[in-house]
């Protein structure tokens, strides 16, 4: 269809090689000094050596050497100086029309200010042209419906933003301007702006400023929309892994119990909620609480993804009524199938105290002991001699449970090596260890802290002996009676 603005003057034609980008054209580039450009063998030999796709036309290069005619001097440049500018745009222009075509072409190099421009007679043409090199699309809304060659003559039984729409679809990172007729302006601009289009363009206002203008408006807008929609994507991302992880710490079952209980958590890795540390506490029928605390070797998400699921293996047989040895052996098993190596294992200790309180029952499997503060007694290791292998290592492994008299009011805190792991005296002295850990609880006790007071104190000091943050994975929990 004919465009309604008067025609400036006539712009020579650009040559360019038909093998290369037959659609790509430069307007307003400021004229260069040098040699003449090679005849149209020559050029075409040069566009052969710089295109590698040049012998094949359903091919389009992301970067396409331009040429112009002997007549125009910007063609005499070397190729290597006339390659675009960072800030030059390139414009698509999707329009059936070729007069339409040239006054756009026209209204862009009316000025110095290079835009680059490629011209597609119709839909399956604009998909080859559409390269990475593309800034922004302008479309012709007038053009016909994909599938079709003509407009169709019923408006009311046709989406008439269909072109627009699939351009959307092929062209989703790329700014789109929808050039539309002033009879139909006020109906279809805006409502190819709500579809996706960055803005609207009405055919007899165009003028060279404003199309120029528009352009790097829509280049802009796109960019902003774009990087608004991946920031919001991320932050959804990431509340949606919080909750997540939330979900996946576990909630105590220690319903009727006289037990109290306590736990803090801190995973190594940077922005996470959840790591390799692991931790439970449940209370079966019989009245018997049991506990436990693990530590998978390593610090991504695939060992905190191991160590839920040991977890909640954990307390699924431990509720079905296994315990110790029999229990450990089994979550053995379920480490070996569901973790991502081999060499992957996990240290636990699990402690099985009785009903009435008084006594309990440690397994260990490659895992600190538990520290035990009794009124008058301070804080102490529980004794290890009979410490088991990790989790993971020997496949017929035993894990020796130790019988102990826990009394009447007791402190019981299980903990994890991130806790004992820094170093005492600014990040520059020796590690702290089970007997430095076991000394801070002391001097807490004897401040009268308890509960979840005492073990936020305790990792507050750990960190700054440390000399700041710990690196490994944090878990400490504690258990009170009395």
């Amino acid at each position: 269809m004919s465009m309604h603005i008067p025609r400036p003057r006539a712009v020579p034609p650009a040559e360019s090689d038909p093998a290369s980008d037959p659609g790509a054209r430069a307007y307003g580039a400021p004229a260069e000094e040098g040699p003449r450009a090679p005849g149209p063998a020559g050029a075409a030999s040069v566009a052969a050596s710089a295109n590698p796709s040049a012998d094949d036309p359903h091919r389009t290069a992301p970067n396409h050497e331009e040429h112009t005619s002997p007549d125009n001097p910007a063609s005499s440049a070397p190729a290597a100086e006339k390659a675009p500018t960072p800030a030059q745009l390139t414009l698509l222009l999707i329009e059936a029309d070729p007069g339409g075509s040239a006054v756009v072409t026209e209204l862009l190099g009316s000025d110095g200010r290079p835009v680059r421009v490629r011209t597609a007679r119709n839909l399956t043409e604009a998909e080859r042209l559409l390269t990475d090199d593309v800034n922004c699309i302008l479309l012709d809304l007038d053009l016909p419906a994909p599938g079709r060659t003509a407009p169709s003559q019923d408006g009311a039984a046709e989406d008439e933003l269909a072109v627009l729409k699939h351009v959307l679809r092929i062209a989703p990172r790329h700014a789109v301007l929808a050039l539309t007729s002033s009879g139909d302006a006020e109906r279809r601009g805006p409502e190819a702006v709500r579809v996706g289009a960055q803005d609207y363009l009405v055919r007899d206002e165009l003028d060279g400023r404003l199309l120029r203008r528009a352009i790097r408006y829509a280049v802009e807008r796109k960019r902003s929309d774009t990087a608004e929609r991946r920031l919001t994507e991320s932050r959804l991302r990431a509340q949606e892994n919080a909750r997540l992880e939330r979900g996946l710490l576990p909630t105590p079952i220690l319903d009727g119990s006289l037990l109290r209980f306590a736990a803090r958590y801190r995973p190594g890795r940077s922005r996470a909620l959840l790591g390799g540390d692991f931790y439970d506490t449940v209370r079966t029928p019989d009245g018997a609480v049991h506990v436990m605390i693990g530590d998978v070797a390593g610090h991504g998400p695939d060992e905190a993804a191991l160590g839920v699921e040991l977890r909640i293996a954990w307390r699924a047989l431990t509720l079905a009524g296994l315990s110790g040895d029999d229990l450990l052996a089994t979550l053995q098993k379920v480490l070996e199938h569901e973790r991502h190596s081999e060499e992957t294992f996990a240290t636990l200790c699990q402690v099985d105290i009785a009903p009435d309180g008084r006594s309990a029952g440690v397994c260990l499997a490659g895992h600190p002991p538990p520290l035990i503060a009794r009124p008058g007694e301070g804080a102490h290791l529980l004794p290890y001699e009979e410490n088991g292998p990790a989790l993971g290592l020997l496949t017929d492994a035993r894990w020796p449970r130790t019988e102990m008299w826990l009394g009447d009011a007791w402190s019981l805190m299980l903990y994890t090596d991130g806790l004992i792991e820094g170093r005492d005296g600014g990040g520059q002295g020796e590690r702290l260890g089970e007997d430095g850990m076991a000394d801070l609880v002391r001097h807490h006790l004897a401040a009268g802290l308890s509960g979840e007071v005492l073990l936020r104190e305790t990792l507050s000091e750990v960190r700054s002996l440390n000399g700041g943050e710990l690196t490994d994975d944090v878990a400490v929990l504690l258990l009170e009676r009395g």
